[in-house]
């Protein structure tokens, strides 16, 4: 019985070790919640409002004649693939490597530390990711696209539900497809419709690039913090089990040097 105790000592150490360490985590997760949500906020209203003239704009007959309304060129897809810098997040990173295998002859252009290392590239963090960086790329695809090296770009990152929910999806980007329902606003393009488009579209992409880091390191940070909680409720739990047993085995010992002391005395 008392090796018994002794593992079980052991375990409880080690399970209490793991509770402090989701503890810490967690909290660390709680307190970028708030500025996580309120930077995709930010870009997503920006993003929007840009949409919301590319919309108008793709409803001109002259625009359809721009490079970026066309897919021609080479059967190419490029997958601007938005992960996490750190794992402990629930599923979120293994539902965008999920979704990334329906796509295996896409070209992936890697954001967030994980998807960096599954693809051997460069690492770039997700979290830290800038909107300079963002126009860099942009304006890099931008050119590729029209020079017909690729006909296809979108973007596989995670939209946040909610606290309790985030679900991995892709956003199609390039080729731009006009809008069915896309409303007047009886806004006046100078000089006309298309050189607008075309001068917009760089800055219109970019914009949708940060929105979806910024969307995706909220629904990683929810993820994680939501891990966390799971993670120290299980510890706790475990902890409580492994204390009761190990409260029956000191019992269970005490009464058995009991037994044998009543039995020597009795000799």
């Amino acid at each position: 019985m008392g090796a018994d105790t002794k593992q079980l000592r052991i375990r409880i150490k080690s399970v209490d070790s793991s509770l402090h360490l989701t503890k810490a985590m967690g909290l660390v997760a709680s307190s970028k919640i708030r500025k996580a949500n309120e930077e995709m906020k930010k870009s997503k209203e920006y993003s929007e409002t840009l949409k919301k003239m590319i919309d108008e704009l793709s409803a001109s007959p002259e625009c359809r004649k721009s490079r970026y309304m066309d897919n021609e060129g080479k059967e190419k897809t490029k997958l601007i693939v938005i992960a996490g810098d750190r794992g402990l997040a629930g599923g979120y990173n293994a539902n965008i490597f999920k979704l990334l295998k329906e796509f295996p002859k896409a070209e992936v252009i890697p954001i967030g530390r994980r998807i960096c290392d599954r693809v051997e590239s460069e690492s770039i963090s997700s979290e830290t990711y800038s909107a300079k960086e963002a126009y860099e790329l942009s304006a890099r695809l931008c050119e590729e696209f029209r020079n017909g090296e690729f006909n296809r770009l979108g973007i596989l990152c995670t939209r946040y539900v909610n606290m309790m929910s985030q679900e991995a999806e892709v956003r199609w980007i390039l080729p731009i497809l006009p809008e069915k329902e896309a409303r007047k606003s009886g806004m006046i393009f100078e000089p006309d419709e298309r050189t607008v488009l075309e001068s917009a579209v760089p800055e219109y992409i970019a914009g949708m690039f940060v929105a979806a880091v910024r969307e995706s390191f909220a629904s990683e940070v929810a993820a994680r913090r939501m891990a966390m909680d799971s993670a120290e409720k299980n510890a706790q739990q475990m902890i409580d089990e492994l204390e009761l047993e190990y409260n029956r085995a000191r019992q269970s010992n005490i009464t058995q040097e009991i037994t044998e002391i009543v039995a020597g005395s009795g000799r």
